[in-house]
């Protein structure tokens, strides 16, 4: 397995313990959960780079870190939903996008075809991340000792909604266009 594909399998066991930390009571469960999170992104942005640089991509790359990633922010939205921190209705439309383009993976690969992640999807996970990450340092501000970051979210009434917002936004409409694009894939006759 080379480095890359080690990356993307590296994120998915790191998702698991991000899950653990938020689930336990401990002290600075929140920074913990923040601090995995951030390095569970930036597997994201490594693998993708030296797949490319070093012309190692392969088909389970173009499965499998879509994959990872779309497991880390679904875990994320998942935690910050049961904290009350992200909206229900929101993480229901996130996942059925992310139900939805996944089954149109596997409708491609038994056709033996490959549907890598496109440009509008990449943003998507961008901007999941971005709020993810956002949300998780708001609730680090809340721990003992570190409340001198409070100030840094006096506005979070506007961020955190405008960041939940885009999220959805980028996700509806990256959701759209991997549908449209990949629309023949999909038998509308019975």
């Amino acid at each position: 397995m080379n480095l890359p594909n080690q990356l993307t399998v590296a994120r998915l066991f790191i998702t698991l313990v991000f899950v653990a930390a938020l689930s336990l009571e401990v002290p600075y469960k929140y920074t913990i959960a923040l601090v995995l999170f951030v390095i569970a992104s930036i597997t994201d942005y490594l693998d993708g780079k030296i797949a490319r640089e070093r012309n190692l991509i392969t088909n389970f790359g173009k499965l499998m870190d879509p994959l990872a990633d779309k497991v880390l922010v679904a875990a994320a939205f998942v935690m910050l939903c049961e904290s009350g921190h992200f909206p229900a209705w929101v993480l229901v439309i996130i996942l059925t996008r992310e139900f939805l383009v996944t089954g149109l993976r596997l409708v491609a690969s038994s056709q033996g075809a490959v549907l890598a992640a496109d440009a509008l999807g990449k943003w998507k996970t961008i901007t999941q991340m971005l709020t993810a990450i956002y949300l998780l340092l708001l609730l680090t501000s809340q721990e003992p000792g570190l409340q001198f970051l409070q100030p840094l979210f006096a506005s979070s009434q506007i961020v955190g909604p405008a960041l939940i917002g885009l999220t959805l936004l980028s996700t509806v409409i990256s959701g759209w266009n991997y549908v449209w694009n990949n629309r023949k894939l999909i038998e509308w006759d019975a």
